[in-house]
């Protein structure tokens, strides 16, 4: 028998295109049925969220939440207009807010900086406005019981953090210790080395993991080492969440299928494909722990 020591989450995008009560139900009905632990939700719709509906639906099941959002260009804080980052500084706080009244322990996801590609190099002001910023936030999330998370992105989706190595710089220059870092495969290929070092590096930083193809398909069809990321993991000893995330328009409305570039599907059954990644990650979990 397999004793599982890392919840194993999906993230809602996977079931659903928005956070409306309908589609948070089907998020939280599938994520039982296919024996997820966590549902992670995307406060990217957080005006349409009804927060105590969802709260009830998911102490109804007894499965975990954790929070995610990236920020847009006008409520970027590492801006250097001071009114855009006050923005996104007021859009995260309300997010924070929202994650403790669903009950997560984790806000997680691109805090620091717009979800998009830039056209310059992060200025030493505009770093130093997300630190700051960040910094405000995490000491507020140490009185809610709560931890950020900063995910590593690639280059393509932000110009602040594109490395393992950057996350510990930035973390470092935070200073909170309730600041840990997301590492996402989908992001690693793209930017490291390979899938062994950067986890070393980070080591107990490490608190929230995704897990996600290349092309952001089912998980073994594309070429990314996930063996040697999960025994990288058990090798740190990582019990945090590890939760697949993949986006299909198929399911996620077109704005956001714009912004994540999802111009071609690599599926349209929700089901199916978590079902897979599910098995897909107890397996290399398995194999992680018996070396």
């Amino acid at each position: 028998m397999v004793i599982r020591t890392n919840p194993v989450g999906v993230h809602a995008l996977v079931w659903v295109g928005n956070t409306s009560a309908g589609e948070v139900e089907r998020a939280v009905a599938m994520t039982v049925e296919t024996g997820f632990d966590l549902l992670e939700l995307s406060l990217h719709d957080l005006d349409s969220l009804d927060i105590a509906h969802a709260r009830e639906q998911i102490d109804a099941v007894g499965i975990g939440v954790a929070c995610s959002r990236g920020l847009s260009f006008d409520a970027d804080v590492s801006s250097e207009d001071t009114a855009v980052v006050t923005r996104g500084a007021d859009l995260l706080q309300r997010s924070l807010r929202a994650t403790s009244q669903l009950g997560g322990q984790v806000l997680t996801g691109a805090l620091y900086s717009a979800l998009g590609k830039y056209d310059r190099s992060p200025g030493p002001a505009g770093r130093s406005n997300a630190v700051a910023v960040l910094r405000d936030l995490a000491q507020e999330a140490r009185g809610l019981g709560l931890q950020l998370g900063l995910e590593v992105c690639n280059r393509y989706e932000t110009n602040l953090i594109n490395t393992a190595a950057d996350a510990l710089a930035f973390t470092d220059a935070i200073g909170e210790d309730n600041v840990m870092i997301h590492l996402d495969t989908y992001h690693m290929n793209i930017e490291e080395d390979d899938f062994v070092r950067p986890v070393r590096l980070v080591g107990d930083r490490l608190g929230y993991v995704h897990i996600g193809e290349n092309h952001r398909g089912y998980l073994g069809t594309g070429h990314l080492d996930f063996t040697s990321f999960f025994h990288a993991l058990s090798d740190i000893g990582f019990h945090g969440p590890i939760t697949f995330e993949s986006f299909s328009s198929a399911v996620v409305a077109r704005r956001l299928s714009s912004d994540l570039a999802v111009w071609r599907d690599l599926w349209d059954d929700g089901e199916d494909l978590a079902r897979h990644a599910r098995s897909y990650i107890e397996v290399q979990l398995a194999g992680g722990r018996r070396r």
